[in-house]
């Protein structure tokens, strides 16, 4: 598999004709966003609100607080969320899809400066790596938020929160490979109960006190700075918790579009959070330290407190897996952008592409997620690692959208400049106040960014020397055809030698003419690229070229959210020759063993983890669906 080919992608465009977002129905599709995308979202009024002021930066309970505090989540949810990303990042579609590594791919190739390119593609990768401790926070933070509502509604059962935390989070890990389309039927139904109580909750609460409501004017907001600035600026690293998820709405863009996204958020989600926004601030201006134990359950009477946690935790379940399942399409991706080796993918739906289960991303995450709890034990205490990786996910992805604005959509620069300095602003500090926090758990999602950031980048240098030291050492095809021809014996079937570069003689068939002195009648080297965009249209799938004596190349293409079959896209091929019959097809690989060397390139240490890391990749067999029983590997051994 070859390095990402830049794709020519066309300027913003609706992403539903791509899709059939229409015909399904928009209003299908809205309830089906609820379910899936808002979850985490939604859940951040469990504590969210509660964390401003009773974390480790507290606030007073008064008026000039209370209200500037619902004024910076109000107007944080209309900047960061409706304007930044539903009205302006999810236009900047590839192909329908979206997320930090779709909008990356859109973007790098629309760069005319190497250097510049080199400094967006690390942007977009440390924003991937970034999303990883994400993964493992939100299923931590938000059962535990959720399940922590027991100690309000039943208190002889808080001990055993912990307890029941981490088997509600050993179940939904061990579900997962059994696929979540089931599951994925009753998210939406839950979801719409879940906000619709929580708006009630709220509007209940407003109604006694609908003084909060003047919060929504900015006057407050700005009011807070002027008089306590630096407790304002302290108070944005709980505030942004209000936001976390919103990333969500972009990465699964594809799955809804942007339009049923777009509605579901103004009509439905975000009137429900603020009603309970509102309904928790008034709640604390009649009842003030009694209720900061937990403004959002004792919103409800005590007789529906318990059936407010059990519903709060099935929404903090469905948060976590559309985390748990970003994960995995987002580790599929990287694969296939040429970021991280070979890992085994599992599919969980026959009629689904996207329902995917990676055995290795899913239990390395439970094992860390469950590690959190143990370690951290409060909701409270997570919060503080919680915001880091979200604010920098979403700063990363302004820079992305500076780029888009001006580089894909050419917008001028006094159009351009006076968007991106408000959102430079508001997310630079959302992130400076986060920073603030690294001693107490930031560091965590910091600590994981910058070991996935290793990974990632060394697997995408050592691939790339790699692929250069076999290129030095390739013999021209020309070349080797025209002596072949005339000194090897010919045999007949076809042999498909698997290479990564489309040029050169691959090590695998010169190993297997010196060892064997023979040749297939039919020879065809076979190199699978994955282009820079979602979707490769099929036919256009394969490309090839006739070489003479009975040499094909052959090229098959294949989108980064695609999966590769080879014999499958080998049954369409109609023009190297006869049709292709898989008994009488041998499929020849080769595998390498690196041998870590002084040459320039990579740090000793960084080759030994590329060695490592290519050893321990799943088989090309597996991974490009080859018939076991068809298959020959031969080694070679090259020095990076």
């Amino acid at each position: 598999m070859s390095t990402p080919v830049p794709a020519a992608v066309p300027n913003a465009r609706s992403d539903e004709g791509d899709h059939g977002h229409h015909a399904d129905g928009m209003l299908k599709l809205a309830v089906g966003a609820i379910g899936i995308v808002f979850g985490d979202i939604g859940t951040s009024p469990l504590y969210a609100f509660r964390e401003t002021f009773a974390g480790h930066h507290q606030l007073t309970l008064d008026p000039l607080h209370i209200m500037g505090v619902l004024s910076l989540m109000f107007w944080s949810m209309m900047i960061v969320v409706t304007i930044k990303y539903v009205a302006i990042i999810m236009r900047a579609d590839n192909k329908g899809e979206g997320g930090s590594l779709a909008l990356l791919a859109l973007v790098s190739g629309r760069t005319k400066s190497k250097r510049w390119s080199a400094g967006i593609i690390l942007l977009g990768v440390f924003a991937t790596s970034l999303f990883y401790g994400d993964s493992m926070i939100t299923p931590a933070v938000t059962v535990l938020g959720a399940v922590e509502g027991l100690a309000i509604a039943a208190p002889a059962f808080s001990g055993l929160v912990l307890p029941i935390v981490i088997a509600i989070l050993i179940a939904l890990f061990w579900v997962q490979k059994s696929g979540t389309a089931r599951i994925g039927l009753v998210f939406g139904p839950i979801m719409l109960v879940y906000f619709a109580v929580i708006a009630v909750l709220g509007l209940i609460s407003v109604a006694q006190t609908p003084e909060v409501l003047k919060a929504f004017s900015p006057h407050y907001a700005a009011e807070f700075f002027l008089i306590d600035p630096l407790r304002a600026f302290l108070a944005l690293g709980s505030v942004v918790l209000a936001v976390t998820g919103a990333e969500a709405l972009y990465a699964d863009m594809g799955h809804f579009g942007r339009k049923p996204i777009g509605l579901s958020w103004l009509v439905f989600v975000l009137p429900a959070l603020m009603c309970n926004y509102m309904g928790q601030g008034a709640l604390l201006f009649r009842e003030g330290q009694e209720a900061l134990k937990s403004p959002f359950y004792m919103l409800a009477p005590d007789s529906l407190q318990l059936p407010l946690v059990i519903l709060a935790t099935m929404a903090a379940i469905i948060a976590s897996q559309a985390v748990i399942s970003g994960a995995f399409s987002v580790t599929q991706q990287a694969i296939q952008l040429g970021f991280m080796p070979r890992l085994r993918i599992e599919h969980t739906s026959a009629a689904t592409a996207g329902q995917i289960y990676i055995p290795l991303v899913n239990w390395m995450l439970m094992v860390m997620v469950i590690l959190l709890v143990l370690f951290f034990r409060t909701s409270s205490n997570l919060t503080s690692a919680y915001g880091i990786a979200v604010t920098g996910a979403m700063f990363i992805d302004t820079c992305l959208l500076g780029v888009a604005l001006t580089r894909l959509w050419n917008w001028p620069l006094y159009a351009a400049a006076p968007l991106l300095s408000l959102f430079f602003l508001v997310d630079g500090a959302y992130l400076s106040a986060n920073l603030t926090k690294v001693p107490d758990g930031g560091w965590f999602p910091l600590m994981i960014g910058l070991i996935v950031f290793t990974f990632l980048t060394t697997w995408s240098k050592g691939r790339q020397l790699m692929m250069d030291r076999l290129r030095e050492a390739a013999m021209p095809i020309k070349v080797f055809i025209t002596s072949a021809a005339n000194s090897a014996s010919r045999v007949p079937g076809t042999a498909v030698f698997m290479t990564s570069t489309a040029d050169g003689v691959p090590h695998a068939l010169l190993h297997n003419l010196k060892h064997n002195k023979v040749l297939h009648e039919r020879v065809i080297l076979l190199t699978v690229k994955i282009v820079a965009q979602p979707y490769w249209p099929e036919a256009e799938r394969a490309t090839d070229d006739a070489m003479g004596e009975g040499f094909y190349r052959l090229i098959l293409r294949y989108g980064f959210m695609e999966e590769v079959d080879v014999p499958a896209a080998l049954k369409r091929v109609h023009e190297c020759g006869a049709d292709f019959k898989m008994m009488d097809t041998s499929f020849f690989l080769s595998r390498q063993t690196l041998l870590p060397s002084e040459r320039p390139g990579m740090m000793l240490w960084r080759e030994k983890l590329f060695a490592w890391m290519l050893r321990n990749a799943e088989s090309a067999m597996e991974f490009f669906r080859l018939p076991t029983n068809r298959v020959v590997e031969l080694g070679s051994q090259v020095e990076i």
